[in-house]
């Protein structure tokens, strides 16, 4: 990737884990406290070039629920910025079609002959749960932005058949009455590539959606097509006979 004149910030979906050593010796694996503002983890580092460039971790998540809690020194970098690289282009339309096209399994199969039977109805069962339950989550700020439950139902779960196991599995992960609630807010990584089009940012991608499908689409029938056997949304579906 090459870097245009002028400040760039560059954004990067990141899982980060803190461990502070009083944790690590009582084995609670949970971060302490910072004490002020200034002690917090901004996930913002600082490459040291001329003009600098900056490094921004997120996650996957409405923005509303994180905005506030996000230092003002990343919120600087990225206003000063003018070249803004995300992981993915969410602006461009082909992004979107190619992560659709590359959730699908090959041409003529399906879920149905793919999953064992009882995982199967189970599934099955639980997303004719979830669309009944769909109307009853929607809120009226959705309805009034023409969110209605059909449209959000399909637009999360449409042709749930025909994708791979592994992107189901991070369906249902996403099919519970607060992910519900909150679509039609955009995720941090789209408010903020939205923003950098507002401002007449220069826009790119770090990553190609290859990248992201084969990775994914690669783990065999033995790391996803059995999760009953793991913990985890496919083990609390419900049962075929409850």
């Amino acid at each position: 990737m090459r870097f245009h004149p002028g400040l760039c910030w560059v954004l990067v979906n990141a899982l980060l884990r803190c461990v502070s050593s009083r944790a690590a010796q009582s084995g609670t694996g949970h971060c302490q406290a910072p004490k002020s503002e200034g002690d917090m983890n901004s996930f913002l580092w600082k490459i040291k070039r001329d003009p600098p460039s900056f490094l921004f971790g997120t996650i996957h998540v409405p923005y509303t629920r994180v905005w506030d809690f996000i230092p003002e020194n990343s919120k600087a970098a990225f206003q000063q910025s003018s070249n803004v690289f995300f992981e993915l282009d969410l602006t461009d339309p082909y992004t979107i079609s190619a992560l659709t096209s590359c959730q699908l399994l090959p041409q003529g199969e399906n879920l149905q002959t793919l999953l064992p039977r009882d995982l199967y109805r189970r599934l099955k069962r639980h997303l004719d749960y979830v669309k009944h339950m769909m109307a009853h989550w929607v809120t009226p700020d959705q309805r009034g932005k023409g969110l209605y439950a059909d449209y959000l139902f399909n637009a999360i779960a449409g042709n749930w058949e025909r994708k791979r196991p592994v992107w189901v599995m991070l369906m249902v992960n996403s099919l519970t009455e607060s992910d519900v609630r909150s679509r039609g807010v955009p995720v941090l990584d789209l408010y903020l590539a939205q923003e950098a089009e507002r401002l007449r940012k220069r826009t790119g991608a770090v990553e190609k959606v290859e990248e992201q499908c084969h990775p994914l689409n690669g783990l065999n029938f033995s790391q996803v097509g059995r999760p009953e056997r793991r913990e985890g949304k496919w083990a609390d579906l419900p049962s075929a006979r409850e």
